[in-house]
Parts: C-alpha cells; sequence; structure tokens
C-alpha cells in the first residue's frame, strides 16, 4: 500500500545520483575484518527535504582491495545534499562499495537518529 503524497520519485531520488568514486589499494592479508564507523552521516529526506543524521558501519572482509579511507570519507559526504531514503542509502553504499573492492563478505549498517520519535536501523548484506 502506498503511503498518500509519496511519488515512485521520492522511493527512487538518490539511488542513481554521481557520487565520488571510492577507491582501494591492494590488500596484503588474508582472513581478516575491516570495520569503518562513519558517525557524521548527513542526507535530504527526498519528501520533506529535512536532513537525515545517522552513522554508518561497514564491516567487510577484504579479498585483492581494501577500502582507501579518504576516498570513502569524499563518498559518504558527498550523500550530504542528496534527497535519498535510509534504505536507499544502505543499500547503495553496499553496492558501491562491492562495485569497488569485490570484498568476500560486507554489512553496511545505518543507524540513523530519531525523528518523530522514531529510530530506524538499517542493515544490508553482501553476500544477501
Amino acid at each position: 500500500m502506498k503511503q498518500r503524497g509519496y511519488t515512485d520519485r521520492h522511493a527512487r531520488s538518490g539511488i542513481t545520483a554521481r557520487l565520488p568514486a571510492i577507491e582501494t589499494w591492494p590488500n596484503q592479508f588474508t582472513g581478516y575484518e575491516i570495520t569503518i564507523e562513519v558517525p557524521e552521516y548527513t542526507a535530504i529526506c527526498p519528501k520533506t527535504g529535512l536532513p537525515d543524521f545517522g552513522t554508518i558501519r561497514i564491516v567487510y572482509m577484504p579479498d585483492k582491495h581494501c577500502l582507501e579511507l579518504k576516498s570513502l570519507k569524499l563518498y559518504i559526504h558527498a550523500y550530504r545534499n542528496l534527497g535519498i531514503f535510509y534504505e536507499n542509502t544502505v543499500n547503495r553504499i553496499l553496492k558501491d562499495l562491492v562495485t569497488a573492492c569485490r570484498p568476500i563478505h560486507a554489512r553496511v549498517i545505518g543507524e540513523f537518529t530519531a525523528r518523530g520519535g522514531l529510530r530506524s536501523t538499517i542493515e544490508a548484506r553482501h553476500p544477501s
């Protein structure tokens, strides 16, 4: 059931927006996990135009490449002016991370600040 006032345009917002590339560097080891926490995630709600805030946590096991942190920071900060729903953010980050470094496995968890008395946590996994 669709909510009144929400459109397919709202739902698709931000999914295909151009964002900075996530660079990688050659991994030298095997069998370990990397956790990256970004406590200053911001974006814009595509329906209301209000800012969204949260923490993005990335947990992945690298294969041949690791994520380069400065480019990841620039990539995440590019969401600041992007209209995108929480669910799309988490899934988009996972998709772009997998494309960039082809990890053995990865999870992206978004813990978003309460708004209107509700707090959301979204998690996406690769492989799903």
